[in-house]
């Protein structure tokens, strides 16, 4: 959409809103729901975080469960290390196809298409022309692209792991593996599609589907087809992925305007100009080269490499996967923002965001790097993981949590420069300066350190990226006060530097893993809110008094009540 088309526009539509029909139940009341503007509440956005977040934290702990269920029933070795190369296939195609990048690009374009049909343009509908438009054609790549990674998945496996043990076993897992690329993009469109429209459930159950599917493939079949069923359980989760939202997904899509439409001046497709796509997808593959960077290093390492560096990265990334909740919910009001020229709303939005995030993951990382060990005790100790891929996947995991706030920068601040749908190859520029980094730095490291240095060089990379994108940011992108912004970030990473020396000394006085962890992330929680009060560390002392305003106006009601 044109940056000025919007100033000169009518007002929208009350009873659906510049974004499309308010949930039914599901939104604040008329009044409050949205400010003058058109822009959504607090209220509303709070409530959207809050069930994104708690539906992440449930699609997380599955997660960690059939973490749990792989380590358990395979252990860390030759067997997991074949599954996780064909699991590459699935992370990638996560990333490319409904994390990032193809959410880049649909979310800005479906939000556009809503304003137009909210203003009464078009003809015919643009949200269903967009859809008439694109998904076909982009049904027939995602296919193209299965099928051909099914029939090349020897050549698949021997690129990424030339030094895997187990090639027939990685072989066979990564063509049942490779389907996943066909589910995936499809549910990647819905979930853009109904978080433009607001709608945050069906999104965000996609991931308890996926990893159910897994977990039950895995107990179910585990015994007969050993790991060969955990690569199953991945295709099976990505049709689940699609037969959870595409009813809702539908729903929205059948009802009509409100308004009698107009000309429509087609700018609903601009958006997806192939050049917008083949950015954002280069982009989301080169950052997620990191994976196969660090798969192909620790694939010369001896077996259960692969292994440690897997569990200890989703463990470490389960803080940067809550906190980036806060953008995901709020990209499509960035991307509105920037559509009806409202450029300052945009920037102290994503400035409001960054920190926010930047706060909530340094305060994860704290948790990891002080209790690392106990928590890897904790979640994978049992049955085939011995005590020596906890200490070993506990070394990996406290190096991966220096590069968490690097990894929740980058995720974010790539959404300035795509959130106003046009092309711009620096974020792609800025990814690949990050993955050089990465691959010169695991080169040398990996000899002397192992998977330690792997994992080190990643961390090194992501945050060098970071660093590039806060640069380059611009009138091109989303006008960011850079050096306000780092000072910002100052204050939680100060605190998080103390909770974690408090957490270190309070994790070794328990000798119960599960003791150790309690009291260790009690006492770095504590320490770091205690020290972000002081520092007014993301606006704590505006977030938290109003919170404990309402605390204390209900245990009065209850007492006076009582009386």
């Amino acid at each position: 959409m044109r940056p000025g088309a919007a100033r000169t526009a009518g007002a929208p539509d009350r009873t659906t809103g510049p974004y499309g029909p308010l949930p039914a139940g599901g939104g604040p009341g008329p009044a409050a729901a949205r400010p003058a503007n058109g822009a959504p509440s607090r209220r509303f956005l709070a409530r959207a975080t809050l069930l994104s977040a708690a539906l992440s934290i449930a699609g997380a702990v599955l997660g960690l469960g059939r973490d749990q269920a792989l380590a358990h029933l395979f252990g860390a070795g030759a067997e997991t290390d074949a599954f996780l190369v064909a699991w590459t296939v699935p992370e990638l195609a996560a990333t490319l196809l409904i994390e990032d990048g193809l959410s880049f690009v649909l979310v800005p374009a479906f939000s556009a298409a809503l304003a137009l049909r909210a203003r009464g343009r078009g003809t015919p509908d643009p949200v269903r022309a967009l859809v008439v438009s694109s998904l076909p054609k982009l049904c027939l790549a995602f296919a193209a692209t299965a099928a051909a990674l099914v029939a090349g998945a020897p050549l698949v496996v021997s690129v990424l792991a030339p030094g895997l043990r187990d090639v027939s076993l990685a072989v066979a897992c990564t063509r049942l593996t490779a389907t996943c690329v066909l589910s995936f993009g499809l549910a990647g469109y819905c979930s853009a599609a109904l978080r433009a429209h607001r709608a945050y459930l069906a999104p965000g159950a996609i991931y308890i589907a996926y990893n159910l599917a897994i977990i039950t493939s895995m107990f179910v079949l585990g015994a007969h087809w050993g790991v060969r069923a955990a690569a199953l359980g991945v295709a099976l989760g990505g049709c689940l992925m699609v037969a959870v939202q595409a009813p809702s997904l539908a729903r929205r899509l059948a009802r009509r305007p409100r308004r009698r439409a107009l000309a429509y001046d087609g700018d609903g497709g601009r958006p997806l100009a192939p050049g917008l796509v083949c950015a954002v997808l280069l982009f989301a593959l080169c950052r997620q080269s990191q994976v196969l960077i660090e798969r192909y290093l620790a694939s010369g390492l001896p077996a259960g490499a692969i292994s440690h560096l897997n569990y200890a990265q989703k463990v470490a990334q389960l803080p940067m996967s809550l906190s980036s909740m806060v953008c995901v919910v709020t990209f499509p009001v960035v991307a509105q923002a920037i559509a009806e020229g409202d450029t300052r709303r945009a920037r102290d939005r994503v400035e409001r965001d960054l920190v926010l995030m930047g706060s909530l993951v340094l305060l994860g990382a704290a948790v990891v790097l002080a209790c690392a060990p106990q928590i890897v005790q904790l979640l994978f100790q049992r049955g085939a993981f011995t005590a020596q891929d906890t200490a070993a996947t506990a070394s990996v995991m406290r190096v991966y949590a220096t590069g968490l706030l690097g990894q929740t920068l980058v995720g974010a601040l790539v959404r300035s420069y795509f959130a106003a749908g046009r092309t711009t190859w620096f974020p792609l520029g800025a990814m690949g300066v990050g993955a050089l980094t990465t691959v010169a730095i695991g080169a040398w490291a990996v000899g002397p350190w192992g998977a330690c240095g792997i994992a080190a060089a990643n961390a090194t990379g992501i945050t060098v990226t970071a660093l590039l994108l806060l640069h380059g940011l611009g009138p091109g992108s989303v006008p960011v006060r850079v050096r306000r912004l780092l000072a910002e970030l100052a204050r939680p990473l100060s605190a998080a530097v103390c909770a974690t020396a408090a957490g270190l000394s309070c994790s070794g006085l328990f000798t119960s893993p599960a003791a150790a962890v309690a009291a260790c992330c009690t006492c770095v929680t504590t320490v770091f809110l205690a020290l972000a009060w002081l520092l007014d560390a993301a606006g704590a002392r505006s977030l938290l008094l109003p919170a404990a305003q309402y605390l204390r106006n209900s245990v009065t009601r209850k007492v006076g009540h009582g009386r």
